[in-house]
C-alpha cells in the first residue's frame, strides 16, 4: 500500500484550535477504538495535552474482544494512565466516567479544596480521530442528543461545550488525524474499521488483510459465521473461499472478489462476525 496521506484542510484547523483550548480544560478523555487502540490512537495528542490529567475511553467494546479489552486495561493502568472500557451506543461502562474523572483529578481537585474553590466545575476536552464515537460519548453521558452523530469520518467540524450536571462541562472537538501514516498497518487497519473512509485504500485488499487476522486469531469466528472448516492459506484464494459460499458468482464461475470483500468489511464492523480486536498489547505499528 502506497503512503496514506489524510490531512484535509478542517483538520489542521482544528489542531489548532484544540492547541489554543487545551488550557480552558482541567483534563482530556481520550477515545479510542477497543478494537485498534494504537492505530486510533492520534500520536500528536501527548503533545497537544502536555501534563493535563488524561483518562483512555476503549469505546466500542462491545465490538472488541473482551480479553484482549482487559488487557488494554491492566496496560494502561501499569503506565499509570486511567483507562475504562465503554460502549458509548448502549451506554455500557458510560457511568463510570466521572468517577474515574475524579481519579485523574484528584491532585487538582485538592488544589482547588486548599484554595477554597470546593464545588468548582470541571471542564474536560474529549478527543478522538473521526467516527471513534466523541459525540455518542457526550450525548450518552450527558442525556442530550445535540452533538451529531454520523457513522461518517470527520463529521464534528466545530468544538462545543456540552453541560453534564452543575459539576461537570465537556468540549467536544472535531476528529483530528495526523498528517501522513508512517504504517502501512495503521492506515489499514483505520480503513478496516471504518475510521478513514476505505474508497481512499484498495477494498480488496483490505479484505484480504482481515482474512489473514481472523485466520489467525477468530478462525472459530470464521467457522461459526461463514460454515467453513478452513481457509486456504493465500489470503485471496480465501477471500474467493468466502465468496462462494455466500453465492457471489459471476458468469464463468468466477468470484466476485470485490463483492465479497465488501461483504467481509461490511460484517466485521457491523459485529456480525463476533468480538473481534485487531491488535493485541503486543501489537506494535
Amino acid at each position: 500500500m502506497p503512503d496514506l496521506n489524510w490531512f484535509p484542510g478542517h483538520m489542521t484547523k482544528a489542531k489548532r484550535k484544540i492547541a489554543e483550548q487545551i488550557k480552558l480544560v482541567d483534563a482530556v478523555a481520550e477515545i479510542v477504538d477497543a478494537r485498534i487502540p494504537v492505530s486510533s490512537r492520534n500520536p500528536d495528542i501527548p503533545e497537544l495535552i502536555g501534563d493535563k490529567p488524561h483518562i483512555v475511553l476503549l469505546n466500542k467494546c462491545d465490538m472488541a474482544d473482551k480479553e484482549k479489552t482487559a488487557q488494554w486495561i491492566s496496560y494502561y493502568k501499569d503506565n499509570k494512565i486511567i483507562a475504562l472500557a465503554v460502549d458509548a451506543k448502549s451506554g455500557k461502562g458510560v457511568s463510570e466516567f466521572k468517577s474515574a474523572a475524579m481519579s485523574a483529578l484528584e491532585s487538582r481537585l485538592k488544589m482547588y479544596e486548599e484554595k477554597g474553590m470546593t464545588g468548582r466545575t470541571l471542564r474536560i476536552m474529549v478527543l478522538g480521530i473521526p467516527n471513534v464515537g466523541k459525540s455518542s460519548f457526550i450525548n450518552r453521558l450527558s442525556g442530550k442528543s445535540k452533538a451529531k452523530v454520523e457513522n461518517r469520518p470527520g463529521v464534528t467540524r466545530g468544538n462545543q461545550w456540552f453541560t453534564v450536571d452543575k459539576h461537570l462541562e465537556l468540549l467536544d472537538t472535531p476528529g483530528v488525524l495526523w498528517p501522513k501514516f508512517d504504517s502501512q498497518t495503521v492506515g489499514e487497519h483505520l480503513a478496516i474499521t471504518g475510521a478513514v473512509t476505505d474508497r481512499i485504500l484498495d477494498t480488496e485488499l483490505l479484505a484480504m488483510r482481515l482474512i489473514e487476522i481472523l485466520k489467525a486469531d477468530y478462525m472459530q469466528l470464521i467457522s461459526d459465521r461463514y460454515r467453513i472448516c478452513e481457509l486456504p492459506e493465500d489470503s485471496y484464494e480465501a477471500l474467493c473461499v468466502l465468496g462462494k459460499r455466500r453465492g457471489m458468482v459471476i458468469r464463468g464461475g468466477e468470484v466476485d472478489t470485490l463483492r465479497a470483500a465488501n461483504m467481509l468489511l461490511e460484517e466485521f464492523r457491523n459485529s456480525k462476525i463476533g468480538r473481534i480486536t485487531l491488535e493485541g498489547v503486543d501489537f506494535s505499528a
